[in-house]
């Protein structure tokens, strides 16, 4: 997610006059701010929790290794084993070997603020660490995909001498997991659709515009490329990513990537950036409370679900 709010180019800098304040709007307790309350954020362990937090599901719930995850993995092994497939694993591989591994490669819109890191890899990774994620299990064969996955797609409608459900064990799954649940498209949609909406409001504030600008001028002083927002220096094209996503990680890109790091750090890019975002989600939250209360209450039903599945192992 995201986060900031602040002064002005001039502003930006006087509100650097720390001074210690107890934690509110989300913020750890003693959680340093400046003297206008807005917090300092330097690393990422600085980023108060945004008030849309609480509205959505977390990567516990739905990470690559998430509650969710793991429960829709054993219903569906369970619905293959029942089916026929007695050693069908809980973790199965795509049956194309060239199938790509999923890699994530995005940011919020104040970028990393790892400066280590930044030094060692640019706005890309240790080739050497795989960051691809591979499920664990054996390659389901072509015939146990059509189960798995259901003839909606073009499968086989029959395997085994029994019919394969159309949507599939791994539809059967979902069905279970979202029992009770009011609205789906709700649960899963609303709030990052509203987040989406607030975070391009909150770019156009003119205290994000004026941080922004101090932000930018920052790394051209460094001589470095100016860019409009941090995100833009994470995507820009001359950073050349492969087919996994990764960088060149050329001294160029490196450079650029810790005079990023560096201004927001001098001139609290991403504390503005939590401050505006943070405000505007709160007001949200009081014109569309009953929305995210339903969004919220469905998203509890599937926790639930998702505890009495695991539970039950």
């Amino acid at each position: 997610m995201r986060a900031r709010r602040g002064g002005g180019p001039a502003g930006v800098a006087a509100a650097m006059a720390v001074v210690l304040l107890a934690g509110c709007d989300g913020s750890p307790s003693g959680a340093r701010r400046t003297a206008d309350g807005v917090p300092i954020v330097r690393e990422a362990k600085d980023r108060p929790e945004l008030p849309l937090h609480r509205y959505e599901f977390t990567a516990e719930d739905d990470g690559a290794f998430g509650t969710l995850k793991r429960a829709q993995k054993l219903l569906a092994q369970r619905c293959m084993r029942d089916f026929g497939f007695a050693d069908f694993p809980r973790d199965p591989k795509d049956p194309n070997p060239s199938g790509l591994a999923m890699v994530a490669v995005s940011q919020d819109l104040d970028g990393q603020l790892d400066l280590e890191k930044a030094r060692r890899w640019g706005y890309g990774w240790d080739p050497g660490r795989d960051v691809r994620i591979e499920p664990e299990g054996r390659r389901m064969t072509v015939e146990e995909s059509h189960v798995y996955w259901g003839h909606r797609t073009g499968g086989k409608p029959t395997v085994l001498g029994k019919r394969v459900p159309e949507e599939g064990c791994l539809g059967r799954a979902d069905k279970r997991l979202y029992r009770g649940v009011r609205d789906l498209r709700r649960t899963w949609g609303y709030v990052p659709q509203r987040e989406i909406v607030l975070e391009k409001a909150a770019v156009k504030d003119r205290r994000m515009q004026r941080v922004l600008k101090v932000w930018s001028q920052c790394v051209v002083d460094k001589g470095f490329k100016r860019y409009g927002t941090p995100d833009d220096a994470f995507r820009d094209k001359a950073w050349k990513r492969d087919s996994g996503g990764n960088t060149a990680r050329t001294r160029r890109e490196r450079g650029t990537a810790v005079a990023d790091v560096e201004c927001k750090r001098e001139h609290n890019t991403a504390g503005v950036w939590w401050s505006v975002l943070s405000e505007r989600q709160r007001a949200d939250l009081g014109r569309h409370r009953s929305a995210y209360e339903a969004a919220r209450r469905d998203q509890e039903t599937v926790r639930d679900n998702v505890r009495e599945v695991l539970a039950d192992t």
